[in-house]
């Protein structure tokens, strides 16, 4: 009954017991007798037909999606296959060192429908050396005479860390941070994360990828200046130890030149990588670019994010402000919608606009009872009442009409032999 309800102006169709030729009715609300009767019968509307060929165009596809794992990101959230993408808000340095800016811009990505806040968490003295530290920076986005001072004005305490992940955990929305080396990795698993993220930087340095992926915890790795090469051994590296690990295709400048984002690479990941969610990390202006990537498949997208573009800092200029956080949501939620589904087949919602300019078979001659039928018979038209679809209109050729029709009528296929 389900099915037959979905007919609504959708054709019958008959089979003739020797030609196995499908014919459709001019309608599901006013069926004609069958066009057969010596043994002829009604085997299923169209509706049915390809309701059952969708559903196993469905299942194929559905076959095809479930070599792409799933798994649980977050408490509650799975990425991959038909999951809704991940969009994750990167802070990183974002906050200028002050943690009430830091909470606003939590509360700015929660308010702008992220799913995720994004901090870069370093212990300095472990991811830089003594020298790189102790070098003079006079950029105008420094906040210190040293390249240390500098970093240090931008790096939360862990007992900070831990005030973010409660205020971020109080609103409703998660939080995690890029371990920018081992010892931040450490702290980050003690901070209980739901995710590890992986920078760029970091991409190459199988140790910390081996003893990250150890851990057991999720993974989300971006592949900015990685060779393909590199990515495939990144690949094997740490699905040895785990396998809940996402690649992002990402160029790293700020900001970037569209002509350098290559996402063709994201189709190539899901070639070579068809078991992991690939997802995209940008730093291109605006929010394109970002969106063409969700429609192409990407499972996860990150994108950095700012209270004002024109505050101190390298990563202002390529980040998204709180207006154009919002519209990233809403064009990726839309984008998700519109994807639907891989069955094509007339829908319910065509069904107005089929009624009014859907064409039939219609007589270009009057046609006399007992005739043999031929495509010179034929024209195309909207026609009253709805007749035979042209798509069967070859199917016609060599039977017997059974009625006298004039010329410009329906043809209808009770008026087939």
């Amino acid at each position: 009954m389900r099915a037959l309800s979905r007919a609504v102006g959708f054709s019958f169709l008959f089979s003739h017991p020797l030609s196995r030729t499908f014919f459709p009715l001019h309608s599901a609300h006013e069926p004609c007798a069958l066009p057969w009767d010596d043994g002829g019968r009604a085997v299923v509307t169209l509706a049915v037909a390809q309701e059952r060929s969708g559903r196993e165009r469905e299942k194929e596809s559905q076959g095809q999606q479930r070599h792409i794992r799933k798994f649980e990101l977050c408490p509650g959230r799975m990425i991959g296959g038909s999951h809704p993408c991940f969009i994750i808000a990167e802070i990183g340095q974002n906050h200028q060192g002050d943690i009430e800016i830091a909470k606003k811009m939590i509360k700015m990505a929660k308010d702008c429908g992220a799913d995720c806040a994004k901090f870069q968490k370093s212990e300095l003295e472990y991811k830089f050396s003594k020298r790189a530290l102790e070098r003079p920076y006079n950029s105008k986005h420094s906040w210190g005479k040293t390249y240390g001072d500098h970093k240090r004005h931008l790096e939360f305490s862990h007992d900070q860390y831990r005030e973010l992940k409660k205020y971020a955990d109080d609103i409703g929305i998660f939080l995690t941070a890029s371990g920018m080396d081992e010892m931040a990795v450490e702290f980050l698993h003690e901070l209980d994360v739901p995710f590890f993220k992986v920078a760029s930087c970091d991409a190459n340095n199988f140790p910390y990828l081996e003893k990250t992926a150890r851990k057991g915890r999720p993974m989300v790795i971006s592949t900015g200046m990685q060779s393909m090469e590199t990515i495939r051994r990144v690949y094997k590296t740490v699905k040895e130890h785990n396998h809940k690990f996402t690649l992002l295709q990402c160029t790293s400048a700020y900001p970037l030149d569209p002509k350098e984002v290559n996402l063709s690479v994201i189709r190539k990941y899901q070639e070579e990588f068809p078991d992991v969610p690939i997802g995209y990390s940008g730093h291109e202006k605006g929010i394109y670019i970002t969106v063409a990537a969700v429609a192409m498949g990407a499972k996860v997208v990150e994108r950095h994010v700012t209270l004002d573009k024109t505050w101190k800092g390298n990563d202002h200029e390529a980040s998204l402000e709180p207006s154009e956080l919002a519209e990233l949501v809403r064009a990726i939620r839309l984008v998700e919608t519109a994807m639907g589904s891989p069955v094509k087949q007339m829908l319910p919602c065509e069904k107005t606009c089929h009624d009014k300019l859907g064409k039939s078979v219609i007589a270009k001659v009057k046609i006399p009872k007992g005739t043999v039928l031929s495509l010179d018979m034929f024209a195309v038209k909207v026609g009253e009442p709805k007749g035979i679809p042209p798509e069967h209109m070859q199917q016609l050729v060599g039977k017997k009409i059974k009625v006298d029709v004039e010329e410009d009528d329906s043809i209808l296929a009770d008026m087939i032999e």
